[in-house]
């Protein structure tokens, strides 16, 4: 079964158990997947999907930073009840250990030795990490192991 069929099966199971909330948030996830598939003019894989899916996901949870500093727990509540639906249909997140050990690996396989060389190393991090963690995350975590290289007393400006 694809990660899309799985989603329409939910849907399907959310409608009969009147779960309007899971409901109308996986309506959602695959309108945007329908949509994205339609604009393309192919099917996507379950890697696309999943995609998606992390696209969805990061949307809301920047909703959620908005909501709480507008001081609407209510609707921050609500975002982060869809964020667990999605995240159910997503890879495993990779752990913080993980995503320190795979930064490590870019730094080894890339032969990177300071923060001049952040793209290098986050090209070769982003399909590895794609889905299964946070961008923000990632580079936050590759910036300050290439940060902690740079004992060469360069500035870092340019």
């Amino acid at each position: 079964m694809t990660l899309r069929e799985r989603i329409q099966a939910e849907i399907t199971t959310a409608m009969r158990s009147g779960d309007a909330l899971r409901r109308d948030t996986l309506r959602m996830a695959e309108n945007a997947i329908y949509n994205a598939e339609k604009r393309d003019r192919r099917t996507y894989s379950d890697d696309e999907v999943a995609a998606i899916l992390a696209r969805e996901v990061k949307t809301r949870r920047e909703s959620i930073e908005a909501f709480r500093g507008a001081g609407r727990e209510d609707l921050a509540s609500k975002e982060e009840a869809e964020v667990e639906i999605l995240a159910a249909f997503m890879p495993a997140q990779l752990t913080e250990a993980e995503i320190a050990a795979l930064v490590d690996e870019a730094i080894a396989a890339t032969g990177a030795t300071g923060p001049r060389e952040m793209g290098k190393v986050m090209g070769w991090l982003s399909p590895r990490t794609k889905g299964r963690a946070d961008g923000r995350v990632v580079s936050g975590v590759a910036s300050a192991r290439l940060a902690g290289m740079s004992g060469s007393g360069m500035s870092g400006h340019g």
